[in-house]
């Protein structure tokens, strides 16, 4: 692919986004299927919010997390779904230059605070397991607060210098992202000028902000393992594990998925593949996690029941 002149990115007013099906009898189905998707994803995790702030049995650090995690997944979602609804709906493909840029900022915002708070929580569950008589020490509000604080910064961090990174890019005209939304790694496919920097930087960070909240979350439970076999009582095996399950299910669906777009060789899997793994990570499992964590949780289950259940409303603990 030849090389362009800076003068020629002015030219670039909007990419052409390919959606997920370029066969119009399916918009509609799709349409449909998204908003709907959508719809249960941002009302389920907003109930989340409300009934862990409304009860006070819930004002802990793992439901503290919990509500994060919950904002999250709501606005990773809003990030990508409304603009590719809002296409289906006017049949109309494209995205602005400075819409691709601010969509990428915060696709890889929330997308880095997920990793980072489906880390604290497993650390957060460590502590409590193995490490009970300094819990209250361990898990403070003050160090909550702290933890969430970093957890936010790192992933502004992340965000923002791969979107500086792309405004030196510059992209040849008339070009077609073979995805739903401003993925980076098609975006880069499309650049006339060199990329080097932003693959080596791509691929860093990406192991430093995927691997390094995995490991935590993989020593986390190797170590609550660890703990939980030495107790001689099944019943209390099952109790303890019980209270981990929601958090680890969530963890293999959101690596998993996530692995399988970034991590794999492009040579491995097509672009459909790699667009069916984003609906995953993007949108179903955003999707699943309110029902995950509140089917079997009987705090979360009482909570909710409490907040269909009557009109009294509970100030936060301070």
């Amino acid at each position: 692919m030849g090389k362009v002149s800076r003068e020629n990115q002015t030219a670039l007013s909007d990419f052409h986004l390919l959606g997920l099906s370029a066969q119009p009898e399916q918009q509609p189905l799709l349409f449909g299927i998204f908003l709907g998707m959508y719809l249960v994803t941002t009302v389920g995790n907003l109930l989340i919010i409300l009934a862990i702030s409304s009860d006070s049995h819930l004002h802990t650090p793992m439901y503290f997390f919990l509500a994060n995690l919950s904002l999250t997944d709501a606005c990773f979602i809003s990030a990508s779904i409304p603009k590719m609804l809002a296409n289906i709906h006017t049949q109309s493909w494209t995205i602005s230059y400075s819409e691709c840029l601010v969509q990428l900022y915060f696709l890889i915002l929330f997308g880095g605070l997920d990793n980072f708070l489906l880390a604290v929580m497993a650390y957060d569950r460590y502590v409590a397991i193995c490490q009970p008589l300094y819990y209250s020490t361990a898990m403070s509000p003050q160090l909550c607060a702290l933890m969430l604080g970093m957890c936010w910064v790192l992933s502004s961090f992340a965000a923002l210098l791969h979107t500086l990174l792309l405004t030196r890019v510059v992209f040849c005209v008339h070009e077609a992202i073979r995805h739903f939304y401003c993925d980076p790694r098609a975006l880069l496919k499309l650049a006339c000028s060199d990329t080097h920097i932003n693959e080596v930087m791509m691929i860093t960070m990406g192991l430093m902000f995927l691997t390094t909240p995995l490991m935590l979350i993989i020593l986390s439970y190797v170590r609550i393992s660890c703990a939980v076999f030495g107790i001689s009582s099944s019943t209390g095996q099952r109790k303890v594990f019980s209270t981990c399950g929601s958090h680890l299910t969530v963890v293999l669906l959101f690596y998993g998925s996530l692995m399988g777009v970034y991590l794999l060789p492009s040579s491995t899997h097509s672009v459909d593949r790699e667009s069916r793994a984003a609906v995953l990570y993007m949108v179903i499992i955003p999707m699943l996690n309110p029902f995950i964590y509140s089917l079997r949780n009987r705090d979360m289950k009482k909570a909710l029941s409490k907040l269909f259940g009557s009109n009294k409303t509970f100030s936060p603990r301070q």
